[in-house]
């Protein structure tokens, strides 16, 4: 054997050895029990970062780890190519997306494989392949017959610059984020699907999936389910003329008696209807239409309204209430229209109080006073005052009370709502996969037939910041005799809400799914980052029961168990600018002098010796640029170590602070993991394991193999926290090196205890383990070895060692018989020599034995 651990030819020869057989190809087999992994899939943005090195890392030692288990694992790798990003580099290097898209997923396609993960490449495609989303064009269809499809007039964030729709999270202090435009809320006609029909059913099944409790929450937050009350107010003119009446939606009724205004937003019927013969309400309206929709804009958005010159009547007092326009209403949120409680809102406080309107409080505070409002609203629940008949209720009496009344005079309803809203899939954009539908001459809208599909995205186009270019595209919009295309594409979650079902049969050109998908999915475990918490989880839980009532997959939930691992996070450095900005440096190019207990204390440029600020530790990004290249550790260190310090370095659910020294540190360890197995094939030639007749040292380092085997077990399947297994298997490999019984019974011990370090590490540092594995004389490769087997019998001791304490110090170490009793222990604990210093001349008042850990002795 090699004495030199030799990284890269050792990867090299794995890697060959995997690929040459194939050994990652998933087939079903029913006779042995399934395990599906799945790392969420990466944009083809054309290089890793250490976020999906970290990410794919923790999937691939749980899917090594369950194939020595023995269960059949699947682990599938593709690209989710479609996207904005692609039309901005498109626009920026004057490439068509394409073009750009499949040189980027060449080059990550051959990073990842230069990290060893075991993916089975057969199944890999890319969103952007016409023979997937031809399917996703397929089921499109079949949901618009179904009637869980529709068109509407919708408001939404409009870039004039782009002539295209932007996110929320896209509309910067009321701009574009790549025009800096001002963005304007423009209604246009967009496509949904009916998610609010599985409003219900996504929230109840949330019970029903091993998922993190905070993932849980959040969604749960966004379906955000409700009771409330649904009521309608009279509305009359400026002339004292009966108008139609505004419904509004409530959660608290039981503040209905402290109405004092209402809000209708300024797309609102009776907002129109008011401005049309007011100049200046209407310019308000103007105003309104620009800035973000979102609801995160609108609680910081500076509270403005204007009076319609409409009122409202109170459905129970009767009493008149002004109606404004108010900049914080949208239609598409409930009914487009609020009732004001200021004294009990924080927002309509804010309003009340700039505009003058009154203030009244009905709920009192903690103390049954009435509260004091002079800050804010109070916003607790508490019995109700100067309410009427109904003073004195408390939340839930004062709730079915006044809705009760409400319901007596025809005016209101109990509700149940939700806040989630159906999902709009359409977006003006060109890459991404076609809506699959067409317009007649007599305003027909017709899905297209199965002959038409797939509607096959034209690749080469020229991309400016103009517009979709299919819009301007007659060969690709006209069908001739007056017909033409759809030209919005689809929203990429569609994409994304679905691929793990057809990883599990990308071969059939024939059918979106098939019988496989029955064998493989739910997915057993699905990692990825705790930002795609809400809208990628919660569309593909959607998409999956609309594939189950369809007849094309039996599972009700996508993905059984999710982790969500932390981020990757490194230190900052940068200099202040002229302009009052920062410059950033990366932190391979700085140098820091540390103090003695290694904190950094200040840092240079290394390129001209002048200091740089520390900006502390942020998470790895271009904007700060303390980035970590991964090809530059692999191509310096090894796949393996890289994989071992991102294992090692913290549990997956936390963030990973980056360490060049913890990543030299596991580099060390790897050569020492090498060197020890040398050293003990050098030895000599074990003889066979004998657990019987073991002497004292020999019964002890198999003890801590097999404690060893307990832990990474449990510490690998169970909990994920693959840092502490690292750790004890760090320490098995120490109590090896110290272990000097070089007898053909000692080596056998040792062989056993090596032998369980390499299939320990498999799963994490792979190729390594492939060569040591050889290397121990073994003729099948680690990758079909079976995961150790553990002997409790080993871990049996014949004494046990206990700290001994007075008064809670530490006074002594006993070593006792491991079933000893009591009695036996109190006594060698109070007949030991430092314990009878520190307890003579007092009395013993309490002896506290915890069995297998201490004895405290209590004096006074």
């Amino acid at each position: 054997m090699d004495a030199q651990y030799k990284p890269f030819d050792i990867e090299r020869d794995a890697q060959r050895f995997w690929e040459k057989h194939q050994c990652f190809k998933a087939i079903e087999d029913a006779s042995r029990e399934k395990f599906y992994c799945l790392s969420m899939f990466p944009y083809p943005s054309g290089k890793l970062h250490m976020g999906h090195v970290r990410n794919y890392t923790i999937g691939d030692v749980v899917s090594r780890y369950q194939r020595m288990q023995g269960r059949n694992v699947m682990q599938p790798m593709g690209w989710d190519a479609f996207g904005m990003p692609a039309e901005n580099a498109a626009i920026q290097n004057q490439v068509p997306p394409a073009s750009w898209t499949h040189q980027n997923i060449e080059a990550m396609r051959d990073q990842l494989k230069s990290l060893g993960f075991a993916y089975d490449w057969s199944r890999e495609f890319a969103t952007c392949d016409a023979d997937y989303y031809r399917w996703e064009q397929w089921f499109f269809t079949r949901l618009v017959e179904k009637g869980l499809v529709y068109k509407k007039m919708s408001t939404v964030n409009w870039d004039p610059v782009d002539q295209t729709v932007l996110a929320n999270e896209q509309v910067i202090e009321g701009r574009g984020w790549r025009s800096g435009a001002l963005v304007e809320r423009k209604e246009i006609p967009l496509w949904f699907l009916k998610i609010t029909d599985y409003a219900e059913e996504l929230l109840s099944d949330l019970d029903h999936i091993d998922w993190p409790e905070q993932v849980k929450t959040m969604q749960r937050n966004w379906i955000g389910k409700s009771r409330g009350v649904e009521l309608t107010f009279d509305t009359r003119g400026a002339g004292g003329e009966a108008l139609e009446p505004l419904s509004v939606y409530t959660t608290r009724p039981d503040t209905l008696m402290g109405v004092t205004y209402m809000a209708v937003a300024a797309d609102h019927p009776l907002a129109r209807s008011a401005a049309e013969d007011n100049p200046t309400l209407a310019g308000f309206l103007e105003e309104c239409a620009l800035g973000g929709t979102s609801e995160a804009d609108l609680a910081t958005r500076e509270k403005k309204g204007m009076l319609t010159g409409h009122t409202a009547v109170h459905p129970l007092s009767g009493r008149e209430l002004p109606i404004y326009v108010a900049n914080f209403v949208l239609m598409e949120f409930g009914t487009g229209a609020v009732m004001a409680v200021p004294a009990h809102d924080q927002r309509d406080w804010e309003f009340a109080t700039r505009y003058g309107v009154p203030i009244e409080p009905v709920i009192a505070d903690a103390d049954g006073q009435t509260p004091d409002l002079t800050a804010g609203a109070h916003v607790e629940h508490g019995p109700l005052i100067n309410s009427g008949e109904f003073d004195g209720l408390d939340f839930e009496a004062a709730f079915d009370a006044i809705a009760a009344r409400l319901a007596e005079l025809g005016r209101g309803e109990v509700k149940t709502n939700y806040r989630l809203r159906d999902w709009g899939v359409a977006r003006q954009r060109y890459w991404g996969a076609p809506i699959p539908v067409k317009y007649g001459p007599e305003g027909q809208t017709v899905p297209l037939s199965d002959e038409e599909l797939p509607v096959s995205l034209p690749l080469e186009v020229t991309v400016d910041a103009s517009g979709s270019p299919l819009k301007k595209m007659p060969e690709f919009s006209d069908l001739g005799e007056g017909w033409v295309r759809e030209t919005d594409t689809f929203d990429t979650f569609m994409e994304s809400s679905w691929y793990f079902a057809r990883f599990c049969c990308a071969d059939n050109d024939s059918a979106m799914l098939d019988e496989r998908a029955d064998h493989w999915l739910p997915v057993d475990l699905y990692i990825g980052g705790i930002e795609h918490a809400i809208l990628h989880l919660l569309y593909a839980r959607f998409f999956t029961k609309l594939m189950r009532d369809f007849g094309l997959v039996q599972a009700d939930e996508p993905f059984q168990r999710l982790l969500t691992q932390g981020m990757v996070i490194a230190e900052t450095y940068y200099r202040p600018t002229a302009n009052g900005g920062k410059q950033w440096f990366n932190p391979a190019d700085v140098e820091v002098s540390r103090d003695d207990k290694g904190r950094p204390v200040s840092a240079i440029l290394v390129s001209d010796g002048q200091p740089v600020e520390m900006g502390g530790i942020e998470k790895m990004s271009k904007s700060k640029n303390n980035g970590v290249d991964p090809q530059a550790m692999i191509d310096r260190f090894g796949a393996d170590t890289v994989r071992l310090f991102m294992m090692f370095a913290a549990p997956p659910e936390q963030s990973l602070e980056w360490s060049d020294s913890g990543v030299e540190g596991a580099h060390r360890f790897l050569k020492r993991l090498w060197r020890l197995v040398a050293e003990h094939l050098e030895a000599g030639t074990p003889g066979s394991l004998d657990s019987g007749s073991l002497d004292d040292d020999q019964r002890e380092l198999r003890r801590k193999t097999h404690e060893t085997i307990q832990k990474a077990s449990d510490d690998i399947g169970r909990r994920t926290t693959f840092n502490t297994a690292i750790a004890a298997v760090m320490e098995l490999a120490n109590a090896i090196g110290r272990f000097t019984d070089t007898s053909p019974q000692g080596l056998a011990v040792a062989r056993e205890a090596v032998e369980t370090c390499v299939l320990l590490l498999a799963p994490i540092t792979p190729h390594v383990c492939h060569a040591l594995w050889y290397e121990l004389g073994h003729t099948e490769a680690a990758i079909d070895a079976t995961w150790p087997t553990l002997d409790e019998s080993a871990l049996t001791r014949d004494s046990i060692e206990l700290v001994v304490q007075v008064n809670g110090k530490l006074r002594a170490r006993l070593e006792v018989a491991a079933d000893a009793d009591k009695e036996s222990i109190e006594a060698q604990a109070m007949s030991h020599e430092n314990v009878q210093r520190h307890i003579e001349d007092q009395t013993v008042r309490k002896v506290i034995v915890v069995p297998g850990k201490l004895v405290n002795i209590v004096v006074g």
